[in-house]
């Protein structure tokens, strides 16, 4: 942590404070004891003597975390009104990084509770704060969502499902937009990567529900998805069972069906429950997108675009 109150009450941060003298430190959350840590590998920063009585603060934090939040609040003071380690007392919360009063940056750079994760996300909405998850690398999107990462997940209809990452090495904020999944379970999307402190912060996280042309890209099929999913039953995959199940009960067999009975193979995500960090109702989106390749010709190869560019189609050819 960078802030702490000192002996006479006053907060001390260590990123705007150029001069922090040595002497007994507090944490503005629980009144616990903290040590000023000063070293060649970490940032100057506080660290509990204990972290029993903190509600907030469950384990000190890492060198990954405290670099990053050092790089946001670099970049976000710039061009706005920013606060690092801003305590919120009628939420029981201590934000990352505050700016312009009323949005949260978040770096979560550990893994953490669902329930947790959305006790902290509903208590800053509730109260009109807005709150961004940017997560570390131990969170980052590789090859599958898990289902944490989908409670992370944001949504726009110019960048469909959309996340925030950090990488710390690479002095970089990059964005994974219009995430889908196929039917191997792999996640498919696009990235953007933006440099720490080139542009305005704000705006970069704005981007999303900018006006912008509608994105695209040709997605990832399997040429022989029927011997994929033969192997899945075979096997006796969960999710696949559960498919053939549902496909009994209407008197049909997933291993009858052809490949075209498979298309569209790239779809957006869905979730076994809400997702965390988006309240809008997306069964339009949902309809809307299986609607149009349910229509397409061409089922050898897939585009998939932006949720606008459906519903767009759609109104199209009602015109028509």
């Amino acid at each position: 942590m960078f802030s702490a109150r000192d002996k006479n009450g006053q907060i001390r941060h260590l990123l705007v404070d150029t001069q922090v003298p040595k002497g007994e430190y507090f944490c503005p959350v629980c009144n616990g004891l903290v040590r000023l840590k000063k070293g060649e590998i970490m940032q100057p920063h506080f660290a509990h003597v204990s972290l029993s009585n903190c509600y907030y603060h469950f384990e000190n934090e890492s060198k990954e975390h405290l670099n990053l939040k050092a790089a946001l609040f670099r970049w976000a003071k710039k061009n706005e009104k920013v606060e690092v380690e801003a305590v919120i007392p009628e939420l029981d919360q201590v934000a990352d990084i505050l700016v312009a009063d009323r949005i949260a940056l978040e770096v979560q750079c550990s893994p953490l509770s669902k329930t947790r994760l959305w006790q902290r996300t509903k208590q800053y909405q509730q109260a009109g704060y807005q709150v961004l998850w940017l997560l570390g690398e131990k969170l980052w999107l590789k090859k599958t969502l898990t289902p944490l990462q989908k409670h992370f997940l944001y949504f726009s209809q110019n960048m469909g499902f959309h996340l925030w990452e950090l990488d710390e090495k690479s002095s970089l904020l990059r964005l994974k937009y219009l995430i889908h999944e196929d039917l191997h379970g792999q996640a498919q999307y696009i990235e953007k990567e933006f440099a720490f402190e080139e542009g305005k912060l704000l705006d970069i996280f704005r981007l999303p529900f900018q006006k912008q042309p509608l994105a695209s890209f040709s997605a990832k099929t399997d040429t022989n998805i029927r011997h994929y999913i033969r192997q899945q039953l075979y096997y006796q995959n969960p999710k696949w069972m559960k498919q053939q199940a549902t496909c009994y009960q209407k008197g049909e067999n997933l291993l009858s069906k052809s490949a075209d009975d498979f298309y569209p193979q790239v779809r957006p995500v869905r979730a076994d429950e809400p997702f965390c960090q988006i309240y809008q109702d997306l069964s339009a989106y949902y309809e809307n997108f299986l609607r149009y390749y349910q229509n397409s010709q061409n089922k050898k190869s897939q585009i998939v675009y932006s949720p606008a560019f459906y519903t767009r189609n759609l109104h199209e050819n009602m015109i028509k």
